[in-house]
């Protein structure tokens, strides 16, 4: 059983497929560097952090096997796991990058409480994951 699987909401469904999440990944990845790019002239570390992330989920959704995936390396099941990596980086990034304070800190935690959600709310077991 791999880590995502073990992260639930109550009362949240398992409603999120594949495809679906490849666009939600595509979309955040491209947030990131956005919020990086917008932080660029203020606070360097939090621009720094941001495109770190960005780059994170932007590789592995290349990287997974899933509608979106392009070299196709990781299972989807894999990527859920690698999720859970980074939405604990988004959340304790800005203490290690120290900012933690910040008003750009914000940004990073609301980041990693979605990242909660849609990881609670992804099926992974979907069987369509696999060679879409």
């Amino acid at each position: 059983m791999a880590i995502a699987d073990q992260i639930a909401i109550p009362g949240v469904p398992r409603v999120i497929g594949p495809a679906q999440h490849a666009v939600l990944d595509y979309a955040v990845a491209a947030s990131f560097f956005a919020l990086g790019a917008t932080y660029l002239d203020r606070n360097r570390a939090a621009a720094t952090l941001a495109f770190i992330n960005g780059g994170m989920i932007l590789g592995m959704s290349m990287l997974t096997d899933y509608p979106g995936g392009i070299w196709r390396r990781i299972s989807f099941k894999t990527h859920g796991t690698l999720d859970v990596v980074q939405g604990a980086f988004a959340a304790i990034g800005p203490v290690l990058f120290g900012f933690g304070n910040r008003a750009e800190a914000r940004a990073f935690y609301t980041q990693a409480v979605s990242e909660a959600g849609v990881i609670a709310a992804t099926d992974w077991d979907n069987a369509a994951a696999s060679r879409a």
